[in-house]
């Protein structure tokens, strides 16, 4: 039993990632995310819809501020969008001759048809035509953490990596044909630079091109691809250029990852899309008075949240990177006399996350918070000298030292 406290869910925190089981060993995300209490189902609420428990939750939107942050850096501005469009906004787009199998149908709402969306490029696509646009304004990188829905069949779901309702880090750079490589470039940065903050290794690069048939537009699909190997090759990744895996409005690159059982899926993608600007008609302003049609750059830094959080479960066991952690502080008071100290601690960890573990078998409290990455032992020369004795996450024991100094050490080293 434990009493918790929550402290800022988005402090930029890190730590050393320290494994519970041999570091080559990836876990079952399905299985431990049940165990740890981060996500559950419920028929219900129906297959390829799970929910996040409140420990499942911290991690979700400790992720989401880290990348929203990165990406203000990187000069992305935030949007929301609504989660439902009108059919003719993906007739449009091209969704619907070209993806409608993976969309749910149609709802008739007041003599219209409104779809669940299956992806944010349409909407941002108004977003930027909402107003007239200068080349000065460009590239112009707009960004969201936003809902889509894919209409996935029963036999492919699979607890958070494959679902329904989808939470997508997005993006979309819109910008002049000379800046779209650049853009690619810079994204694929911010990917690396991201994989190696949570500890994710890609397995490989792909360069997905457009196959044989009538699944893709022709729309300048031979010049996206050109900008993306340029971008790939300024960037020195090594990649495989594999057809028939393109979106239906353009090449991607793919950045891929495996799970424990060597199944691969993507996480991150960056596209250069033609098409869509084409069929919006968007336009910009150019330094001679002109009007052009910018590119669509479509990047993710992280793909959808919870294939991302799946895994994060499966290559840390559990053990997540502290910024990241669900509890990042355990207190573990010897006795019942050092509860008001304990508590005292609590009330100051203002930027930690942190709990006290109730008096009961100080060896079982502290193999229960094995995963927790720092554990703070109170006995009684710590609450009479107001100090405290800490444990890392691989057994090593600090000095005691003052309880100030101590939470100002733990915070610092949290930080990325």
């Amino acid at each position: 039993m434990s009493q918790a406290r929550g402290g800022c869910p988005g402090l930029r925190l890190v730590v050393t990632r320290l494994a519970v089981s041999e570091e080559s060993t990836m876990h079952d995300h399905r299985k431990l995310g049940r165990e740890l209490g981060l996500f559950d189902t419920d028929p219900l609420i129906g297959a390829g819809l799970p929910y996040w428990l409140p420990d499942g939750a911290i991690v979700r939107h400790s992720l989401e501020e880290y990348v929203r942050g990165l990406e203000r850096r990187a000069g992305y501005r935030h949007v929301h969008s609504p989660v439902l469009g009108k059919r003719e906004l993906y007739e449009i787009s091209g969704h619907w001759s070209h993806f409608r199998d993976d969309m749910y149908p149609p709802m008739d709402v007041g003599g219209e048809q409104l779809v669940l969306r299956p992806s944010l490029c349409p909407h941002h696509a108004l977003i930027y035509r909402s107003r007239g646009r200068s080349y000065r304004e460009l590239p112009l990188r707009i960004a969201e953490l936003g809902g889509m829905y894919r209409a996935e069949l029963s036999g492919v779901l699979g607890g958070l990596s494959r679902v329904r309702a989808i939470q997508l880090n997005d993006a979309h750079v819109f910008c002049t044909l000379d800046q779209a490589e650049d853009e690619a470039v810079a994204a694929l940065a911010m990917i690396r630079q991201a994989y190696d903050t949570l500890g994710i290794s890609p397995v490989r690069y792909r360069l997905s091109l457009a196959g044989a048939g009538g699944k893709y537009v022709a729309v300048a699909g031979g010049r996206a691809a050109d900008i993306l190997r340029s971008a790939l090759d300024r960037s020195g990744l090594a990649y495989d250029a594999v057809e028939g895996e393109a979106a239906f409005y353009g090449p991607k690159i793919d950045v891929q990852i495996a799970d424990g059982a060597g199944r691969e899926s993507t996480l991150s993608t960056v596209q250069v899309d033609f098409h869509q600007p084409e069929q919006f008609g968007l336009e910009y302003v150019g330094a001679d008075s002109a009007k052009h049609r910018p590119v669509m750059v479509h990047r993710s830094i992280i793909g959808s949240v919870e294939r991302a959080v799946a895994q994060l479960v499966e290559v840390h066991g559990g053990a997540f990177p502290a910024w990241l952690a669900p509890v990042q502080l355990r207190l573990l008071p010897v006795s019942e006399a050092e509860l008001p100290y304990a508590q005292e601690i609590l009330d100051r960890c203002e930027h930690l996350r942190a709990e006290i573990a109730l008096p009961g078998s100080l060896g079982a409290r502290i193999r229960d918070g094995r995963l927790v990455p720092y554990q703070a032992v109170i006995g009684p020369q710590e609450a009479a000298a107001g100090q405290l004795s800490v444990r890392l996450r691989d057994g090593r024991r600090l000095d005691a030292q003052p309880a100030e100094a101590a939470l100002a050490s733990i915070e610092e080293a949290v930080k990325p």
